[in-house]
């Protein structure tokens, strides 16, 4: 299957600063994908440079066979919800719906008329009077009703309430089995990426550290609890993450295709949150800025 989304040492620079680098991914069509780190990582500037809003400083990216920014019918594929869920705090539900259709060519009004009907939000009522669920559930539609291929969403639920991430997700999953999708959701809720994503990027220090299909990732990566060793006298396909030590035991986190066959081991499997916190604590712990190749781990469906 041909990869919705491709990028080649990737990179973007702020005067001195390089917000992403070296970022190389594929991205398989019909994923709905965590972009997952710390704040400054780069998430951000990943999405605006999927979604066209900013130019590579180097490297290159490829959205639905084309570059992002290649003209109005590119653009028109790739759908984007920045930030904050923005909203024209003075314009009512209907006139974001109008300023949608004027906007994009393959604007679809029954859509968001029915979205809009479906979420009990009244036509009339201007965005600024919205809750912060409502308006996000706005803005989610009017990134649907443009009909995208490709949705990019950038920490659209990090302000609401439980019960309103709940309803975001649950209106999001439903569009991307309805419209065939493929989504890029980048969030600090790893509970929420949990429940809606099949597949993960993991950026540290504005580098990819890992990525690949949530399920093939969990895995492949192992806790291992026993007496204390250090981590270069474990086997070599077994590829330290993090090691910790007490007095006389260790506790490490590997990546291993096989199984663990040392005795001496107490294996445990990882929950999500265990494997992103361990390659964010890998970075903390190296305090460098060299270049790191990621691990990339591609599963069939």
């Amino acid at each position: 299957m041909t990869p919705i989304l491709q990028s080649q040492e990737l990179g973007k620079k702020y005067g001195r600063r390089w917000a992403l680098r070296d970022c190389t991914l594929e991205i398989p069509a019909g994923r709905v994908v965590g972009l997952v780190g710390p704040n400054g990582a780069g998430k951000s500037t990943f999405l605006k440079l999927a979604a066209g809003q900013l130019a590579p400083t180097s490297g290159g990216i490829t959205v639905l066979g084309g570059r992002p920014a290649d003209g109005p019918a590119q653009l028109a594929k790739i759908g984007f919800v920045a930030q904050d869920t923005p909203v024209y705090p003075r314009l009512t539900v209907a006139d974001h719906l109008r300023l949608g259709a004027g906007l994009n060519p393959g604007w679809d009004a029954g859509l968001a008329r029915q979205r809009i009907e479906r979420l009990g939000l009244d036509p009339a009522q201007r965005a600024g009077g919205l809750s912060g669920g409502q308006r996000a559930q706005l803005a989610l539609t009017m990134g649907l009703a443009k009909r995208p291929r490709l949705l990019l969403l950038d920490e659209p639920v990090a302000s609401l309430d439980p019960l309103a991430r709940r309803e975001f997700l649950q209106g999001l999953m439903e569009a991307v089995v309805e419209y065939e999708l493929s989504v890029v959701l980048s969030s600090h809720l790893l509970s929420d990426l949990e429940r809606a994503c099949d597949h993960l990027i993991v950026l540290t220090g504005s580098r990819v550290r890992v990525a690949g299909e949530v399920e093939r990732l969990l895995a492949t990566h192992h806790r291992l609890s026993g007496p204390r060793r250090e981590p270069g006298r474990l086997p070599a396909d077994q590829h330290v993450i993090t090691a910790r030590h007490a007095d006389r035991q260790s506790t490490v986190i590997v990546r291993a295709d096989g199984p663990i066959l040392d005795p001496s081991w107490s294996v445990s499997h990882l929950t999500l949150e265990d494997l992103v916190l361990a390659y964010m604590d890998r970075q903390a712990d190296q305090h460098t800025d060299e270049p790191a190749r990621a691990i990339t781990l591609e599963g069939r469906r």
